[in-house]
């Protein structure tokens, strides 16, 4: 099983419309074939230090193994989302472990 998880900073100008788009294009993400578990988030309410609460979307993806990350990052739809939504984030984290 591998785990990626992608943190986005979108820009301060982006607007909720524009936030909204962002969330859709996340979710087409979820048809990708080799995407195994899926999720979309926003942070939740938790004021502890050790808690990032900064970002304004969180994706979670789980794969059989990297092979099926492999297929994913390739992948036309992955491709198409970056190619329409690159601009709208300021700042990108991603996380994968295995």
């Amino acid at each position: 099983m591998l785990a990626h998880h992608v943190l986005f900073w979108l820009k301060a100008d982006t607007t909720e419309d524009q936030k909204n788009s962002f969330r859709k294009g996340l979710e087409s993400l979820e048809k990708i074939e080799s995407v195994k578990t899926f999720h979309v988030g926003t942070a939740a309410p938790i004021e502890r230090a050790v808690v990032d609460t900064s970002y304004t979307f969180s994706l979670i993806l789980f794969f059989e193994d990297l092979a099926g990350h492999d297929v994913y990052q390739v992948h036309d739809l992955h491709k198409a989302f970056l190619d329409e939504f690159r601009g709208f984030f300021e700042k990108v984290v991603i996380y994968d472990a295995h």
